[in-house]
């Protein structure tokens, strides 16, 4: 099987910010992304996306997606909308553990990784036919690859999904195989 993860266009939101869940516009129109993106993406293909703006507004211009909540990015809780220097010395905290910290009200990479595999691993069950092609943000497509390619959770992180971009990878009985990333 085909699987294409496409992380969204560039939001409008300022660099400093901590966003996750925060429900934020694009910097970018979602069009000319798509228009650049389409030849990269076969012919057919199921198509699912994060219900969050910044993923929907591509993936409504793809096709038709089926929207899914657990394609969502990381809850940051309490940080959301928060510039970093807001947030203070509280990020070092999980700077020291990236995967099994949670912000206050939040969730940790191990629970946004916990959801995302559980939708992949429904996505497989049902063995599809087609080309499955995945629209959501940065956490959610490092839990899709690193979990099929075999990676612990603390190298995810090394797997830097760029806004507006996809990456390939084919799964077979035996494991996936990234094809490529990033174009």
């Amino acid at each position: 099987m085909e699987l294409y993860l496409i992380r969204h266009p560039r939001p409008d939101v300022a660099e400093d910010t901590c966003y996750g869940h925060l429900d934020v516009g694009l910097a970018e129109p979602a069009q000319p992304v798509a228009d650049r993106l389409r030849p990269l993406l076969p012919e057919s293909f199921d198509l699912h996306a994060s219900p969050l703006f910044r993923a929907r507004a591509l993936a409504e211009i793809l096709g038709r997606p089926r929207l899914d909540p657990r394609l969502k990015e990381i809850n940051f809780g309490e940080w959301e909308g928060e510039t970093f220097n807001a947030i203070g010395d509280a990020l070092d905290d999980w700077v020291a553990d990236p995967i099994h910290f949670a912000a206050p009200g939040g969730e940790s990479a191990a629970d946004l990784a916990e959801r995302v595999c559980a939708w992949l691993d429904e996505l497989l069950a049902s063995g599809p036919a087609q080309p499955q092609v995945v629209v959501a943000h940065g956490g959610p497509l490092r839990a899709i690859a690193g979990t099929l390619l075999g990676l612990p959770p603390e190298r995810w992180l090394n797997l830097d999904f760029a806004c507006g971009q996809a990456s390939r990878l084919d799964l077979f009985e035996w494991g996936a195989l990234l094809r490529w990333f990033n174009r």
